[in-house]
């Protein structure tokens, strides 16, 4: 194989990559070098198989010319490598393997362990450049793209903080809103490395908010499979609960991601978010992509109590209180009802006003030259 069919064989698995999510990535040198820096030769040309993301056991076995031993060992070594996701159908049992995407995907399960060697921070350095690529993608073609990306489900959605929110009937919340109740509905959960907060570390850049690194949340189905994986640990649900508390003390925002971004559907995971770390807030912050999220509640200020401290401006992941006249303002617009403000407010003047289940679409921001 000559230089250049070399290359465009590995774009081809790139473009693969790239198909197996809703993100748009252009297709770079630097996301060239990542896919060679997590795939050998072998496994690249077996990942050319996932013509669609989703591909059962049985459907793969007539793609590939691998005896079964060797089949096995290739879709664990993927699957150990977080390249694919291996879980059973939940209709019928059988195994169905999934191929992750650049972002959220590989990013995610690259980080779970914690790793630091010179290979981790290699993907942490490629990443953080890829993620620059698609800021310039974006910001060229900013009103297409953005137009775009509003026929994308939203990626996450906002859990508040239960403390501040209202007692609401549990018949009428569907999905529940207390992320206690979140908890309780799974036997399996595991815990792993917030990726976003590690690739920060690795790249020397310390977090604002908060010194743990151990408060990623998986659930169900996938929970069992990171634990297999060796991605994150099994956890009880008194110790998920001791975690999430601890995540409300230092400012964090609880976001449940649901299963093929269907909030209708069971949720799979729950991140605990820092405004300077996560990978969704720096996107909206850096002009990459909209901040796209379900949530519940918008914060109300009782200006009778306030005594114009400032600290929601402060605590406010996505910047949208400011002092007017010693009184807080809540730019609506991009607020995403997470009552972090109203946990922190040292006076209780902050409440949590219930608005229904309402989709939130921020456009990046636009970048000017």
């Amino acid at each position: 194989m000559s230089e250049e069919q070399e290359k465009k064989f590995w774009y081809k698995v790139c473009r693969t990559i790239i198909s197996a999510g809703q993100m748009p990535f252009p297709l770079t040198d630097t996301l060239l070098e990542l896919i060679q820096t997590l795939l050998t030769k072998e496994q690249a040309e077996f990942i050319l198989i996932f013509k669609k993301p989703s591909l059962n056991i049985d459907q793969i076995k007539a793609k590939t010319s691998l005896k079964d031993d060797e089949l096995e060992q290739m879709l664990n070594t993927l699957m150990d490598n977080g390249i694919i996701v291996g879980v059973p159908s939940k209709s019928t049992g059988i195994m169905v393997y999934r191929l992750l995407p650049p972002f959220p995907g590989i990013f995610e399960y690259t980080g779970f362990r914690g790793e630091k060697g010179p290979k981790q921070k290699k993907i942490a350095k490629l990443f953080e450049k890829l993620f620059k690529e698609v800021r310039d993608l974006t910001q060229k073609n900013y009103d297409n793209i953005v137009s775009q990306m509003k026929n994308i489900p939203a990626v996450d959605r906002i859990v508040p903080i239960e403390k501040e929110i209202e007692e609401i009937p549990t018949e009428n919340i569907i999905p529940y809103e207390e992320i206690s109740k979140i908890i309780d509905k799974f036997d399996d959960i595991a815990v792993a490395h917030c990726y976003c907060r590690h690739q920060k570390d690795l790249l020397g850049e310390e977090c604002k908010r908060t010194n743990e690194r151990e408060n990623c949340f998986i659930l169900g189905k996938s929970a069992k499979f990171v634990i297999e994986h060796n991605f994150g640990k099994r956890i009880s649900k008194e110790e998920a609960l001791k975690i999430i508390k601890k995540a409300e003390d230092d400012g964090l925002v609880h976001k449940t991601f649901h299963v093929h971004l269907n909030i209708e559907r069971d949720e799979e995971a729950i991140c605990n978010c820092c405004p300077c770390c996560c990978g969704i807030f720096q996107m909206y912050r850096e002009g990459i992509m909209p901040y796209h999220t379900i949530t519940s509640y918008r914060p109300k200020i009782d200006e009778s109590k306030c005594v114009g401290c400032g600290t929601c401006v402060e605590m406010c992941p996505m910047e949208t209180i400011e002092m007017i006249d010693i009184v807080p303002q809540i730019g609506e617009e991009r607020c995403i009802g997470c009552g972090v403000c109203a946990y922190h407010c040292p006076e209780d003047a902050i409440n949590l006003i219930r608005t229904g289940m309402r989709d939130v679409f921020i456009p990046p921001i636009k970048i000017s030259k």
